[in-house]
């Protein structure tokens, strides 16, 4: 694990704190960048998720696909926690706590943002951090690539639908035009350019695949850049909403802590009960828990606005991610004789 990565909530943190104090210094300059904006997607935070999500992407192997088969319990197992399970505990819990445990403490409209923004936060589960979190468990590295690549494919047709259902069903307006361009611009168009990028460094190295890591070690930085620069950009535009009411960020985080662990939990028994190996169902059941937290901010900006409640959201999703990340990888490992091992 990179030192990046290790101390992601660090970075974050500190991007936090340097956007409150941008948004505190200058708040003109900020009001100019959020004014950036064409059909609804400021273009400066574009740029921002495409650094991040285009590296990863580039890391899919589509072709992986074709073992599908070879261990199916692993794959459904993702495929119905992913799809079926976390986004609508996610939502049932924004709704709990947001709804009736917070009554009072925010106005009702405030709290409909930070319920959308935990929905979309819930409806994107992990791409890139998942083979992350499967090498510090010693999973199987082919396979966690086929539970990605097909989790991609689904990620397609079943986020947008998904989040406009569950927007729906708490009353939030939904702007179809918006979510599905936010899928076209960060979920479709970065896939296709990672796959059409994938194919040409591979062809370019004679066919060794081993180049295309060594081409998105390249990109990595930019891609650190940009989230800690989106991360500074969302906090400068909330940075009176946060100062006001500091409580807010540990309010928000509660139901997505509660979430991650629980999510964990349904997997990883569900693995155990029917007897995964445990190279597969520790991936299996840490894909789920994890968050495509890059395409979740660039939705909710998207969708409600940088300076809107579902973004901040979205953005402390990132910062107890890690956290809790390596706290159930050393679960896992502590674990790992209670699984089959092959």
């Amino acid at each position: 694990m990179g030192l990046f990565e290790r101390y992601l909530s660090l970075w974050v943190l500190l991007a936090i704190l340097a956007g409150l104090a941008l948004g505190l210094v200058a708040p003109e300059a900020v009001g100019i960048m959020a004014g950036l904006e064409y059909a609804s997607v400021n273009l400066v935070v574009a740029v921002l998720i495409w650094a991040m999500i285009f590296p990863m992407m580039v890391g899919v192997d589509f072709s992986s696909i074709r073992d599908i088969g070879r261990k199916p319990k692993g794959l459904f197992i993702t495929l119905v926690v992913n799809w079926l399970v976390k986004p609508f505990t996610m939502a049932a819990l924004a709704v709990l706590f947001f709804d009736y445990l917070y009554a009072g403490l925010m106005s009702e409209s405030d709290a409909d943002q930070y319920i959308a923004g935990l929905i979309i936060l819930g409806a994107a589960p992990c791409t890139a951090m998942v083979f992350v979190w499967s090498q510090l468990t010693k999973g199987d590295s082919a396979y966690t690539l086929v539970q990605v690549s097909v989790n991609d494919l689904v990620m397609i047709v079943a986020f947008a639908p998904i989040v406009a259902l569950l927007l729906g069903v708490t009353d939030i307006v939904v702007p179809w035009e918006t979510l599905l361009l936010s899928v076209l611009l960060y979920v479709v168009i970065p896939l296709v350019a990672g796959a059409i990028a994938r194919r040409q460094v591979i062809r370019s190295h004679d066919g060794d695949a081993a180049a295309v890591d060594a081409f998105t070690a390249r990109l990595k930085p930019w891609s650190i850049i940009g989230l800690l620069a989106t991360v500074v950009l969302l906090f400068a535009f909330q940075a009176g909403t946060i100062i006001s009411n500091p409580l807010l960020i540990v309010l928000i985080a509660i139901p997505i802590i509660i979430q991650s662990y629980g999510i964990f939990a349904i997997a990883y028994a569900a693995a155990k009960a029917w007897k995964v190996p445990h190279n597969i169902a520790a991936p299996c059941a840490l894909i789920g828990t994890s968050n495509f937290f890059e395409l979740a901010v660039a939705v909710a900006i998207g969708l409600f606005g940088l300076t809107s409640g579902a973004a901040l959201a979205t953005v402390v999703g990132v910062l107890v991610e890690v956290p809790v990340m390596l706290s159930l990888v050393a679960f896992a490992n502590r674990t790992r004789d209670r699984f089959p091992q092959r």
